[in-house]
């Protein structure tokens, strides 16, 4: 999907920080986090996947597995440390404002 430029431009520095913010701390909870969740997930999933489809496509399915984790991984902390940074904020604002 392409972006359109007036939507970027309607961002204040603070939300581009916040922004540039969340996406470098969420690489790095990806880093650390997608190995040890991968690893306790991926027998099930090999296991399930030999099972139901055949054992020729369970190590495509730990691949594949390993990019879903990945991903989530990211886009859940992402989430999570931008609406968390934001508060955080308002919270600040809200304390040294009045």
């Amino acid at each position: 999907m392409l972006r359109s430029p007036k939507r970027d431009e309607a961002k204040t520095p603070f939300m581009k920080s916040v922004e540039g913010l969340a996406n470098v701390l969420a690489l790095i909870a990806t880093y650390l986090g997608t190995p040890p969740l991968h690893r306790a997930t991926s027998g099930f999933i090999q296991r399930y996947t030999a099972e139901n489809y055949g054992e020729m496509l369970a190590d495509p399915a730990s691949f594949v597995w390993f990019c879903l984790v990945a991903a989530s991984v990211f886009f859940i902390s992402r989430a999570t440390l931008s609406t968390a940074i934001v508060m955080g904020g308002l919270m600040l604002a809200s304390r040294f404002a009045f």
